[in-house]
C-alpha cells in the first residue's frame, strides 16, 4: 500500500512536482479520499463561508509519496479554547480559555476569531467576526479543541 498522508488539512512546504502552479510551496490544501476508497486527492480551497473553507474542483490525484511527506499537517478548522492569555497590539486582550474559531488563510497560516456574546441581542448565541488575528504555529499546536455541537437549521427550528 502507498504511504500517503491521511485525509485532512495541510500546508505545502514544497511545490507538487508536475503541478507547481496549482500547488506551490506555502499553500493551504486538503488531502481527501473518495468514500468509495478510490485514489487520494489534493485540492486547493474553493470558497470561504463563516471563516471555513469549502473544497471544490478540480481535484488532483495524490500519487507522490515523497511530496506527501513534505506536507505540514494542520489542526482542523473549528472551535478551540486558548491555552494562554493574548495581549493585543493597541491594547486589549483575549483571556485564557476564551472560545475561538480557528480558520486559515490561503497560505495555510492559522487565523483566530474570538467568540463574542452581544449584549442586547435576543438570541443566546456566540458570534465570530469575519476579521481575525494571524497566529504562529507555536500557538496553533497548543489550542484545545472545544466540542461544540453542530445543529442543522431544520433541527434547530423543530426543537423550539
Amino acid at each position: 500500500m502507498i504511504d500517503l498522508p491521511e485525509p485532512g488539512l495541510y500546508r505545502t512546504t514544497t511545490p507538487y512536482p508536475g503541478h507547481e502552479e496549482a500547488f506551490p510551496a506555502g499553500a493551504l490544501v486538503y488531502v481527501g479520499q473518495p468514500s468509495n476508497g478510490g485514489v487520494k486527492f489534493v485540492v486547493r480551497p474553493g470558497r470561504n463561508e463563516n471563516n471555513r473553507w469549502f473544497w471544490g474542483d478540480p481535484t488532483t490525484p495524490l500519487r507522490s509519496v515523497s511530496w506527501g511527506k513534505t506536507l505540514k499537517r494542520l489542526p482542523s478548522e473549528g472551535f478551540y479554547t486558548l491555552p494562554d492569555e493574548i495581549d493585543l497590539d493597541g491594547g486589549g486582550r483575549w483571556l485564557k480559555n476564551a472560545v475561538v474559531q480557528l480558520g486559515y488563510n490561503g497560505e495555510g497560516r492559522g487565523i483566530l476569531f474570538i467568540a463574542e456574546r452581544r449584549d442586547g441581542e435576543a438570541t443566546n448565541a456566540l458570534f465570530f467576526s469575519d476579521k481575525g488575528m494571524s497566529i504562529e504555529d507555536s500557538l496553533l499546536d497548543r489550542l484545545t479543541w472545544a466540542p461544540i455541537l453542530p445543529v442543522a437549521k431544520d433541527a434547530a427550528a423543530n426543537a423550539s
